[in-house]
């Protein structure tokens, strides 16, 4: 009789993770810039900004623990610590529209976006780095031991 494997799913290469990364959170940040660009004359941009911001992360969020680093882990401590990520993302992009409206106070739509979407790439560059280390990489390290063990424990029966 053969045990079922336990093993982890491999959430493969770093460059590939990064590929699944960037699509994923590429194809929320558009649409993210899409909305921002039709509440411009609804509200002021760090209100809009942090409403978009709050409804993509949880988005976001979703599609990076199934897609892009292909984890186990779901639930609301999931997406709190990535709203942590988040809240400095929404700190550095708010940032740069206050300062670019502070250099331009009536900057194009293009120019808005190029600044919120540059800023965006920047923090998901780093937002990357910290999901795949913290938020969703320490669970390798605890299903690799729960396997271990599980294997010992066959072995030893």
């Amino acid at each position: 009789m053969t045990a079922q494997s336990n093993q982890p799913k491999p959430s493969g290469h770093v460059a590939a993770a990064f590929v699944r990364f960037v699509l994923c959170g590429g194809g929320v940040g558009l649409a993210s810039s899409g909305v921002l660009v039709l509440t411009h004359d609804l509200l002021p941009v760090a209100v809009a900004n942090a409403v978009i911001t709050v409804v993509s992360t949880l988005i976001a969020t979703e599609l990076h623990g199934r897609v892009t680093f292909r984890s186990e882990r779901r639930g609301w401590g999931v997406h709190l610590q990535s709203g942590l990520t988040v809240a400095v993302s929404y700190a550095f992009t708010t940032g740069a529209l206050l300062a670019l409206y502070a250099v331009q106070s009536t900057p194009s739509v293009l120019t808005e976006q190029a600044v919120y979407l540059t800023a965006s790439a920047l923090a998901g560059i780093a937002r990357f780095a910290v999901l795949r280390v913290m938020v969703f990489g320490g669970e390798r390290k605890v299903r690799r031991e729960r396997v271990l063990a599980r294997t010992g424990v066959a072995m030893a029966a």
